[in-house]
């Protein structure tokens, strides 16, 4: 058979981001690039981790609940067949940890889920997960960029396409790491309430299937559009969850609940505590740490991105913990995951992953840990969480924001800016230290950090900041929105 060169309307512009490729549906993100991309991912994903999987020809295909999730699927199941693997086709949607659960456990190359994630409804996406259960490497995905133009070789034999049920095995891994009977026993005892807000995602129905009973789940409808909104773990998205806990809250003043977010695939986690407060992963995982250390006596590693909490490294200092800072991007947190043994690793975002598990981000199984963390503590979460602030002695507010900027070019005026004159005070502060390693962190005199990151395919500007009090965070944000303007 003859090599078949691509056109460049076929390729122009396929780029693999943090976590994946993604675009609009029907216009960068279409069935015939879908298919070309699939059959490349494959055949990159048996050069990578072909030797580890005694030459295993077997990808892993899955979807969220997006629009065409399926027909994508479908199409990225015949597209590897096609180039010659053997395929293990997701009979409906499930969360994206489940998939690379499903890629370790049988012994895959790797697994391809179709999912923006969190982004709007007009996207879609592919994500490509290796054979040890997680992210590939930002080095596979570049070779998957780097072959597109080459053109695709097809295979003399044809593959296999099966269907299966991706939930059963992964829930019975699932549980076998948490005390789901403590957990049940309390929902069923009415020691504590638990609101889950799934945002139409994939996490639906997820909890119920862990647990064996029901809880009060929100958004667990199919909604492509996602109520006009994004599947993002954000308070401007979760409305009905506040308003539903607020109401609890008035009937019943003294019991014991919890709200539980989950992104569009199942892989980022947000919180709400008993009174109707939203806690990001930056106050989360300060207290999964301390309950994964004090109640299960786990050990190793605690790794944080760049955009962490400093409570993260003071809580695990109380423990002994060594601690890793990484880019962000989960891929890096999984990389280290591989190295050497780890407790957790989180990002700022919602992702945390696991030492006992595959090393991936999994909302579901953060979700069970809270949920036991709270039944342990026997207290509500912003308890917990005060609790071990005093215990470090610190406190912090934190926020960020998207800044989108005219153009490329304004987003290149300001890389050289930072390369060449980074700025010596900020707000009103010295720069005392600078950290390159994934964009620019500025720790300032008082203690506060700002960190000052570009997005890869579009002019947009990440900016984050942790200060002692909200204040001075949007003190520091409002300082780098002026000096960005200035300079763009």
């Amino acid at each position: 058979m003859t090599q078949t060169t691509p056109t460049s309307a076929l390729i122009d512009g396929i780029k693999f981001g943090t976590d994946g490729w993604r675009g609009v549906i029907a216009a960068e993100f279409t069935f015939e690039r879908v298919q070309y991309v699939a059959a490349i991912s494959a055949q990159v994903l048996a050069d990578v981790y072909g030797s580890i999987t005694n030459n295993s020809r077997l990808i892993i295909v899955g979807c969220d609940r997006r629009f065409l999730s399926e027909e994508f699927a479908q199409t990225v199941a015949e597209s590897v067949q096609q180039a010659g693997f053997d395929v293990l086709l997701s009979e409906g949607y499930a969360p994206t940890p489940a998939f690379s659960w499903a890629a370790k456990q049988q012994n895959a190359l790797g697994a391809l889920v179709i999912t923006a994630s969190h982004n709007p409804g007009k996207y879609s996406g592919l994500k490509v997960k290796g054979a040890f259960g997680g992210s590939v490497a930002p080095a596979v995905t570049q070779q998957i960029e780097a072959r597109l133009p080459a053109g695709l070789q097809p295979s003399a034999t044809l593959g296999t396409i099966q269907t299966f049920n991706p939930w059963q095995s992964y829930c019975d891994g699932l549980r076998k790491m948490v005390d789901t009977s403590i957990i049940r026993d309390a929902i069923q005892q009415g020691k504590l309430t638990v609101f889950a807000d799934v945002m139409h995602g994939a996490a639906a129905g997820g909890l119920e299937k862990l647990l064996g009973i029901s809880i009060r789940e929100i958004n667990s409808d199919r909604d492509p559009l996602f109520g006009g909104g994004a599947p993002e773990p954000l308070p401007k998205y979760l409305s009905e969850v506040f308003h539903q806990i607020h109401s609890f809250r008035q009937t019943h003043p003294d019991d014991l609940a919890v709200g539980l977010v989950f992104d569009g695939d199942s892989d980022r986690i947000a919180a709400i505590d008993g009174q109707g407060n939203f806690l990001s992963s930056q106050i989360l995982i300060p207290i999964l740490t301390e309950h994964l250390v004090v109640h299960r006596g786990f050990s190793g590693e605690f790794i944080k991105t760049i955009s962490g909490s400093d409570l993260m490294p003071k809580i695990a200092a109380l423990h002994g913990l060594p601690v890793y800072e990484t880019p962000i991007g989960y891929k890096y947190i999984a990389d280290r995951m591989l190295e050497t043994k780890v407790l957790l690793g989180g990002e700022e975002s919602g992702g945390i992953g696991y030492g006992n598990h595959i090393p991936e981000r999994d909302a579901l199984l953060s979700a069970l840990y809270v949920l036991e963390a709270i039944v342990k503590f026997n207290t509500d979460l912003s308890e917990i969480y005060r609790d071990l602030q005093k215990r470090a002695n610190f406190s912090s507010s934190y926020d960020r924001i998207d800044l989108h900027l005219a153009s490329m070019d304004a987003r290149a005026k300001l890389v050289e800016r930072l390369q060449t004159q980074p700025p010596t005070d900020i707000a009103g502060q010295p720069v005392v230290d600078c950290l390159s390693i994934d964009g620019y962190k500025f720790r300032l005199a008082d203690g506060r950090w700002l960190l000052i990151r570009f997005s890869g395919t579009e002019p947009v500007l990440r900016l984050y900041c942790e200060a002692k009090t909200l204040e001075q965070v949007h003190e520091t944000l409002d300082w780098a929105k002026d000096w960005a303007n200035k300079i763009s």
